[in-house]
């Protein structure tokens, strides 16, 4: 193209330029003389006219002038014609001239790619070739998985087993390979289904599609086999070597006896074989196992993101947007706690973080606890909050489509908050009121002098009481009275004569939005706390006369994880202490709140911040002996050594650290009466 667009400003531009500086230039001369010399004759006119009768040689001259303008004039007109002509035709010609040049750019840039694409010729024909040869392979290929796939239709699959069998001679050197689930060897024995293979007189296995095997048995003569039948799972069974053991698990008993005959097998065939020891393991996984795992983890993905949707949109007035009423939302703010159609998520994005963080339904992956976050809210909930003066003020919500009234309602609804009913931060019952007055006469026989070093610890998170989000309460195991619902963390360490009566919440009528965020976080109610912060309330308000203990910290002591997350969806800072130099790691760690701990940890805390008594969250989980705590806490201070070495030697670190807080967010979200069983067993022993 730049070829053709050289040429043709060669044949064009070239040739017009000649014609408008020479032939243009002449034309526009010899109208500049008409022109003066019309004046001039106009001039003569007007002068000759003028003339007295009487007056004959002023008559005789004015004639003459007039004359010699009116030869002067013709002269000059015929000039004047003459260049119009000229430039007439000319212009025809120029133009038309130019116009052929530019063809024959054109004939010669267009031949050009002729003959170079004339030379691909052959080149087109082998490539059509090979299309013909293509076609009729897939076409082969298309019959042969037709009858392959109605064959499969036809067996029964009630006992289909991978693979039964195994081959001591194999030509590749695997005896026998396929799925089996291994028992890891850390604390928390979780089962991971791996590819396993018996090679070389080795047993090894992989995790994932090209991972370099990993050697379970180094000399398949020094291990034993044996089967398992004192657990709980099914078709296990052990390999023992001197050094360590491994529990295996087979899909059926068929695959587990094959499994066992074939370690068997290999061990009597190595003590047979002699020579040097085997070739180093090259293993290469089948590309379609890959194919498999990563079809599985897409689905898994869906699933996920379906259940998530449906979940959120069971919630009363999910099934619409919250703000323009557009049926089947797939976005939601998740510190508003509310589902929007795809308009009002931008909308909602460019308000920024801070008033609103969105995230689709279907498309980003959902922790168990922002889930039931969504579900202790919804659309009505909100509304009732955020829209309870709409129908006062005479406001209509806009309809889908709308974008500009959108815009100003969102905002007026989020930022300005123009519809919040401004008089119900004063309905709270008195009654309420109570539960916060002074320090029962029972909690203040608690005090850091009953206990001895380390006592504190135990006896303040065994005497606690235990919560989930369920609302389900667990007295203690030991028969010690449980601490009334109202205990703060402070009143677990502080000395009787240290401790303050609170008397701050008495009045009820002037209750500050910080003060109804605080008690709301303690009752575990979303929708106060999301009342509260619409009427102005600081996340971070801290009550002077409970040792500044902020909402984040009475979340904590009212065992709620949900609470927790709202909080920190909706700016908590997550390491503010109280008067004792302790966060709300501190108090989770006391309470034995493992859901907590670890939410704090994946948000931040500080793990390494003291209280006034020098103690850091590790060292109080040490003396509580909580080891799902102390493994939590000594796996975050690894993984932050790991981040700060250099290299790739981090990596490893992190994925399992990520892994692990994962599993305990789960379990924290969706069983936690577990977590709680943990606890109890570490303090019995």
């Amino acid at each position: 193209m730049k070829i053709l667009f050289d040429q043709t400003q060669r044949s064009i531009k070239a040739q017009l330029q000649n014609f408008v500086k020479e032939d243009l230039r002449k034309f526009k001369d010899a109208k500049k003389q008409f022109e003066k010399v019309s004046e001039e004759k106009e001039n003569a006119l007007v002068k000759n006219a003028q003339v007295q009768r009487n007056k004959q040689h002023e008559v005789e001259e004015a004639t003459n002038i007039l004359t010699a303008t009116r030869k002067c004039f013709r002269h000059i007109a015929l000039d004047y014609v003459l260049q119009i002509n000229v430039l007439q035709s000319k212009r025809r010609s120029e133009i038309l001239k130019s116009m052929l040049s530019f063809m024959y750019a054109h004939l010669a840039f267009f031949h050009q790619g002729y003959d170079l694409f004339s030379e691909l010729g052959p080149y087109m024909k082998d490539l059509g070739a090979q299309l013909d040869r293509l076609v009729v392979d897939a076409a082969k290929e298309k019959r042969e998985m037709e009858q392959k796939h109605s064959t499969i239709q036809q067996k029964d699959f009630s006992s289909d087993d991978s693979k039964l069998e195994y081959n001591v001679d194999a030509a590749n050197g695997i005896v026998m390979e396929g799925y089996l689930f291994k028992r890891a060897s850390n604390a928390f024995k979780t089962w991971n289904r791996r590819w396993f293979s018996i090679q070389n007189n080795q047993l090894v296995y992989q995790k994932k599609f090209k991972d370099n095997p990993t050697v379970v048995v180094e000399d398949l003569r020094l291990c034993t086999v044996k089967h398992c039948e004192d657990i709980e799972r099914r078709f296990c069974f052990e390999v023992v070597s001197p050094t360590k053991s491994c529990m295996l698990q087979a899909d059926s008993e068929k695959l587990r006896q094959a499994w066992i005959k074939a370690v068997q097998t290999s061990i009597a065939t190595a003590y047979r074989e002699k020579g040097d020891e085997s070739e180093k393991l090259d293993k290469k996984s089948s590309p379609s196992t890959g194919s498999l795992d990563s079809g599985n983890e897409s689905k898994e993905k869906l699933l996920k993101g379906e259940s998530a949707l449906q979940r959120v949109q069971c919630i009363p007035g999910n099934a619409s947007c919250c703000d323009c009423g557009l049926a089947d939302p797939r976005w939601a703010s998740i510190n508003l706690g509310i589902t929007l159609c795809i308009e009002c998520s931008g909308i909602h994005r460019s308000l920024g973080v801070h008033f609103s963080k969105v995230r689709s339904l279907t498309l980003d992956t959902w922790e168990p606890e922002l889930l039931k976050l969504m579900c202790e809210l919804g659309n009505d909930v909100i509304n009732r909050v955020y829209e309870a003066n709409v129908e006062k003020m005479g406001i209509k919500k806009p309809h889908p489509g709308q974008r500009q009234e959108k815009e100003a309602y969102i905002r007026a609804k989020y930022v300005e908050r123009k519809f919040v009913d401004k008089s119900s931060i004063l309905s709270s019952p008195p009654e309420q009121e109570k539960k916060f007055v002074s320090k029962s006469s029972e909690e203040k026989r608690l005090s850091i002098s009953k206990f001895g070093p380390g006592d504190q610890v135990r006896a303040s998170a065994q005497s606690s009481v235990k919560s989930n989000d369920s609302g389900i309460q667990q007295s203690s195991d030991d028969g010690r009275e449980s601490l009334p619902s109202t205990v703060s963390a402070n009143s677990l360490y502080e000395p009787e004569g240290e401790r303050q009566d609170s008397s701050v919440f008495i009045d009820s009528k002037h209750i500050n939005p910080g003060l109804q965020l605080y008690r709301a976080s303690y009752e575990k109610n979303l929708p106060k706390m999301a009342e509260a912060l619409a009427h102005g309330a600081d996340v971070n308000w801290a009550n002077s006369e409970e040792n500044k203990a902020t909402p984040l910290i009475q979340a904590v002591l009212g065992g709620s994880l949900v609470t927790c997350e709202f909080l920190l969806q909706n700016g908590a800072n997550v390491n503010q202490r109280d008067v004792q130099g302790r966060g709300p790691l501190h108090h989770a760690t006391v309470l034995g709140h493992t859901g907590q701990v670890c939410l704090f940890l994946k948000r931040g805390a500080n793990q390494h911040a003291t209280d006034e008594e020098g103690k850091d969250p590790l060292s109080i989980a040490v003396e509580a002996a909580n080891a799902d705590i102390v493994t939590l806490l000594r796996l975050a201070r690894m993984n932050e050594e790991m981040r700060e070495s250099e290299g790739l030697y981090g990596q490893p670190g992190d994925e399992t650290y990520q892994d692990i807080f994962r599993d305990f967010s789960q379990m924290a979200s969706n069983n936690p009466e577990k977590l709680n069983r943990f606890q109890q067993d570490s303090q019995k022993f």
